[in-house]
């Protein structure tokens, strides 16, 4: 079984995390901009989860946790982690609208905390229990997809019962169905979709569309106010996708070749930064005609200025996820099984999109969310059309060898 990178960060996963605290992902807040994808946040808990040595996985397919453990017949509640304002409230604050149905209808009353703020963070925390075979004190987290892929990996997720999970199998929409991390959705299922696409400034750009890698470029025009990501999975996977290229399937001499298109962006001085969430206020004054942006920041800035827009290119645009898992040990599997199954109820999801504005997972939900409202219903960032799910792609998952040799050649393209 592969370990869970035993040993030390080296420097470039390091540089990554730096970039991720301080401009990237790890940095933004809900519902106002994009949360984290990235690696997270570099604290000393954190970064311990990460490094620890000698770590022992536990049993695979499940097996780190037997059916004794299970005490949701006897005891109706659930522990759900989440992130901070990724969960429908009342226009007082003072309950959440969809829990509490799902308590009315079934019972089970949940204890929801806000206690995840960042993945490495968060794993820091529950790691030790996790290595040990113990409890958490957790039935259901949700965490990004890089950390979903490591905890799968380690033996730490339960293996899902599908008889407990009919809305959420039949309700999953295609493009999030078949991670290489989690094959068949066996331990996880999506809370949210996160999507890379290209925005621009109509009136920097003097009305002119913007919809590829190629055009952000090689487009004189634009020169001197193009934005890309630090991000590295987000510009390399985009770059790829322009020139052909699959993000879930590629090579190191891809990878090099997307690295070295780039690179002559940065020569040329077409490219006038690489940014984190910083980007918003430069497109929004113009100062960046055009860049790579996360789907979420461009609906809020969108809300107050009308000439931001954005593309999907026709070669594509990233996705990732944040994904519910239930930890080994957990006590309460079947609890929760029902309450991921619950929030693949088209109804009960419209609520849930309506509120945080994020990529739907959820098919079929399109028409309740037109009776709360008929925009959101029609935004393809919150709910994907048929043509816009089928450009969706996702970078696939690396080995550390790959982390570590990648990271080193993207942190010096971008002079971090």
């Amino acid at each position: 079984m592969e370990q869970f990178e035993p040993g030390s960060l080296s420097p470039p996963q390091l540089a990554a995390i730096r970039r991720s605290l301080t401009t990237g992902r790890g940095a933004l807040t809900r519902r106002s901009l994009l949360r984290a994808s990235g690696i997270g946040a570099l604290t000393v808990g954190g970064l311990y989860g990460l490094t620890g040595c000698g770590i022992p996985p536990a049993k695979r397919e499940g097996d780190a946790a037997t059916a004794s453990d299970d005490h949701s017949a006897s005891e109706k509640e659930i522990n759900f982690s989440n992130w901070t304002e990724y969960m429908d409230t009342s226009d007082d604050e003072k309950s959440r609208p969809t829990l509490a149905a799902f308590t009315k209808r079934t019972g089970i009353q949940v204890k929801y905390s806000e206690d995840i703020n960042d993945n490495v963070e968060f794993f820091g925390k529950i790691r030790p229990q996790l290595a040990a075979g113990q409890d958490t004190g957790r039935d259901l987290i949700v965490v990004t997809d890089w950390l979903a892929a490591r905890i799968i990996r380690l033996g730490w997720a339960q293996k899902l019962d599908p008889a407990n999970l009919p809305h959420a199998y039949a309700n999953l929409i295609p493009q999030f169905r078949n991670p290489d991390w989690d094959p068949g959705r066996a331990h996880s299922y999506p809370w949210t979709g996160i999507d890379t696409v290209i925005a621009y400034n109509a009136k920097a750009t003097e009305g002119r569309k913007v919809d590829s890698v190629t055009q952000l470029l090689d487009d004189p025009t634009l020169k001197g106010r193009v934005g890309f990501l630090t991000e590295m999975r987000d510009t390399v996977g985009m770059t790829l996708l322009d020139q052909g290229k699959d993000p879930a399937n590629f090579t190191t001499a891809d990878f090099d070749g997307a690295i070295g298109r780039l690179q002559k962006g940065v020569d040329t001085k077409q490219i006038r930064r690489f940014t984190g969430n910083d980007y918003t206020a430069d497109l929004d004054k113009g100062d960046l005609a055009a860049c790579l942006a996360w789907a979420g920041d461009v609906i809020q800035l969108q809300a107050g200025n009308p000439d931001i827009k954005y593309a999907i290119p026709a070669a594509g645009y990233l996705t990732s996820s944040d994904n519910l898992l239930v930890p080994a040990h957990a006590r309460h599997k079947t609890n929760a099984e029902k309450l991921i199954d619950y929030y693949y109820e088209p109804a009960v999801a419209a609520q849930l999109a309506a509120f945080i504005s994020y990529v739907c997972p959820v098919d079929g939900v399109k028409e309740d969310l037109a009776r709360i409202d008929p925009a959101l219903a029609d935004n393809v960032l919150i709910v994907p059309d048929k043509e816009m799910a089928a450009k969706s792609h996702a970078f696939r998952s690396l080995t550390s060898e790959e982390e570590t040799a990648y990271e080193e050649k993207f942190t010096k393209l971008i002079g971090a």
